[in-house]
């Protein structure tokens, strides 16, 4: 007995919605799966600002005539390039443009708080520093701070002092993560708060800026290599665009330095970062995101396909913590 034209009509109706929603679910959940899948990259050094400069001023610390740069670097800009290229994570670090005043780095963590950690800024010449550290740890869900003694060659005594160990002691005791943008020549003083201090994770930015137009680099890098005997310690392979001589990518010319590091420290130390979102990056002059993945992937030999994996991305999940890592 056949069956009625309607119900094999509905019946076909109904299969092919069935098919139609199974297939957009599966592609939905590979789309998923592309921007959160295991290993996926994650960037330890990522700057973002605010559009609205009303609601979150700049508030340069250095420079008072600071001028605001052509694009803002805003979350959804972050957010949309991250998922373009697979990124399920980042780690915020305060730009030096809005100062000390952190709101909108953690504007961010709120907002994403399955995608982002952030390292927030706090003046480090403040007496208080180690109460500020408190506020924002404890008040805002920051993971710690960034600390720039470059910024202060010559009068880093703040590095070393009563104020500082009372921060890092309470870093100890919060579980804050310390990355320090340092010049080399600082180091040894860094080196006596971490060796005082081994509860505290430190991040080592930028391969400490070595400068490698001096005839001889290697003395001054060896204050950098020493720190890797202390197992709270890592290094970010990172910015190699502003310590490259010929500032020619893949900047070739600083993989003899990475490699130095990588000896040192090993590949479970290493982490990597990029500096700014999107279009940002073409007006710092700065490789795009897919140049800086191929550095990694593909530029750097002596990397193994294991190394590679823990470098962009296993490695800083055990200096930060995501509830879903």
């Amino acid at each position: 007995m056949s069956k009625p034209v309607e119900s094999v009509s509905n019946r076909r109706s109904f299969l092919g919605a069935a098919v139609g929603t199974s297939l957009a679910c599966t592609a939905a959940a590979r789309a998923e799966r592309k921007v959160a899948a295991p290993g996926s990259p994650l960037d330890t050094h990522m700057h973002v600002w605010a559009g609205d400069l009303k609601a979150y001023p700049f508030a340069h610390p250095y420079q008072p005539n600071f001028k605001p740069p052509k694009t803002a670097a805003t979350a959804e800009l972050l957010i949309e390039e991250m998922n373009r290229f697979g990124l399920k994570r980042c780690i915020l670090v305060q730009t030096i443009y809005h100062g000390w005043d952190n709101r909108y780095l953690v504007a961010c963590l709120k907002a994403h708080p399955q995608r982002f950690r952030g390292q927030g800024l706090i003046d480090p010449t403040d007496p208080h520093v180690a109460d500020k550290l408190d506020y924002w740890m404890t008040s805002h869900g920051l993971a710690g701070m960034r600390l720039s003694p470059i910024y202060y060659r010559g009068k880093d005594e703040w590095m070393t002092s009563k104020p500082a160990h009372a921060l890092w002691k309470k870093a100890e005791k919060l579980g804050a993560v310390f990355n320090f943008f340092i010049a080399t020549q600082q180091l040894p003083k860094l080196e006596q708060m971490v060796r005082q201090y081994p509860g505290v994770k430190v991040v080592i930015d930028h391969l400490a800026r070595i400068d490698l137009k001096t005839p001889d680099p290697l003395p001054e890098f060896k204050k950098l290599l020493v720190l890797a005997k202390y197992p709270n310690v890592w290094a970010k392979v990172s910015e190699l665009c502003e310590i490259s001589p010929s500032r020619k990518y893949p900047f070739t010319d600083t993989f003899p330095w990475v490699r130095r590091m990588y000896d040192a420290f090993g590949p479970d130390r290493l982490l990597w970062g990029t500096g700014f979102p999107g279009v940002t990056r073409v007006e710092a002059h700065r490789p795009t995101l897919e140049q800086e993945l191929n550095l990694i992937r593909n530029e750097i030999k002596f990397f193994t396909a294991e190394d590679r994996e823990k470098i962009l991305g296993r490695n800083a999940l055990k200096v930060w913590r995501f509830d879903d890592a």
